[in-house]
């Protein structure tokens, strides 16, 4: 097998159990494929097991934490293990993130189930190589898979290497799927939609804001398929408004509230900065603003402007809370990290006068485990704010 040297001292982060090696920290750069299976060694001569390596890449080794190649039988013993995490924090639930690429130990594969049927993405080129061996194991584990597509249009691939595709490669893959959150059923769809399909990450934080929605006004920012709204809705929410500038989602999130029976929801497309500023003028006001974001910024470089945007965008939503009301305000930005957030909220609510007290703090659901000493698998930030 062919050998990864590291330089002296590189290997500081594998040991606190980070799986990332980069391209400064080779001691040599074998002329390689991208995908191939390497066996990497420190400086002193420890031998880390194997990984995936790609000499085009800035993340030039993805470890295994194994000492073979990505064989079936491995794959089938990750996904299992996989399988019974989820079943163990989730029981009863047919639809969650089944592989969380490095915090499940398959790096650059993620997975999400939809009760039969699979979106996955192969985000490293070790995984993208071995396609049809990650297929036939997650059949082998889930027999009753109807339908598996490939949603790659992630700018991760891009990074590796790889084309942007997305096509079904197992069985079929109807128009909708309908499944099941908090007990309210959702229309979800698979061809086209944005990411995997839904944003699962969410999940316990849609549910906690149940708890505060009766008999509440409700603005659900970026609202795509309507999962906060619909969760609102669920708890008897006088009223929820779902605003998005996605006119295929927004047609699903109407759809999802009729099959609910919903009739105090409803969704408009807008933009929401500008839906937000023109509210502000005509000062309106709602009791729960739900600020639900894309990431801002992807890299360090653009992480001023993004807080130059979250910070206008939460400014403009205080300004719509009546007395008393909430901010729900949420970031999935990896380069934004939570204490930077809150203070930026915190500033924002000083300039316009209002105390703020937290109610509520979450994360991303447990289907999206984090590894302490990988801070990228920890992304997502969530406060639930008061006006006191």
């Amino acid at each position: 097998m062919d050998k990864l040297l590291l330089k002296p001292r590189a290997d500081i982060r594998i040991k606190q159990g980070h799986p990332w090696l980069f391209s400064n920290e080779l001691a040599l750069h074998p002329e390689l494929a991208a995908g191939h299976i390497v066996e990497v060694h420190s400086a002193s001569g420890v031998n880390y097991g194997t990984a995936f390596y790609n000499p085009h890449s800035l993340v030039s080794a993805r470890l295994l934490f194994s000492h073979t190649d990505l064989t079936k039988e491995l794959l089938v013993n990750r996904i299992e293990n996989a399988l019974n995490y989820r079943r163990q924090f989730l029981p009863g639930e047919e639809t969650f993130r089944l592989i969380y690429g490095e915090s499940d130990l398959l790096p650059g594969l993620i997975v999400d189930k939809y009760e039969d049927y699979l979106a996955v993405q192969f985000l490293s080129a070790g995984m993208d190589l071995r396609k049809d061996l990650i297929v036939e194991s997650l059949v082998s584990v889930l027999p009753q898979t109807k339908g598996i597509i490939e949603k790659d249009m992630s700018a991760h691939r891009t990074t590796e290497g790889l084309p942007q595709t997305e096509e079904i490669i197992f069985g079929e893959i109807p128009e909708n799927i309908q499944i099941s959150e908090n007990n309210i059923k959702f229309e979800v769809a698979l061809l086209g939609g944005q990411k995997t399909g839904y944003y699962l990450d969410q999940k316990l934080n849609r549910k906690f804001l149940q708890t505060i929605s009766k008999g509440k006004r409700v603005l659900d920012c970026f609202c795509n398929q309507g999962g906060f709204a619909l969760n609102a809705a669920k708890a008897g929410a006088d009223y929820a408004l779902g605003v998005d500038l996605s006119a295929p989602s927004l047609e699903l999130a109407d759809n999802n509230a009729k099959i609910n029976d919903f009739f105090d929801v409803g969704f408009q497309k807008a933009h929401v900065f500008e839906y937000l500023e023109n509210a502000s003028d005509l000062n309106e006001k709602w009791d729960i603003v739900i600020l639900d974001p894309p990431a801002f910024t992807k890299n360090r470089k653009t992480v001023p402007k993004a807080i130059a945007g979250y910070a206008k965008i939460n400014r403009l939503a205080l300004k719509l809370l009546s007395k008393q009301g909430f901010l729900v305000s949420s970031s999935c930005s990896h380069h934004i990290s939570e204490e930077v957030f809150l203070e930026l909220i915190s500033k924002e609510a000083a300039k316009l006068n209002k105390r703020l007290r937290i109610v509520y703090r979450g994360s991303q659901s447990p289907d999206h485990p984090i590894l302490p000493a990988m801070p990228e698998t920890n992304y997502l930030k969530f406060f639930v704010f008061q006006i006191i």
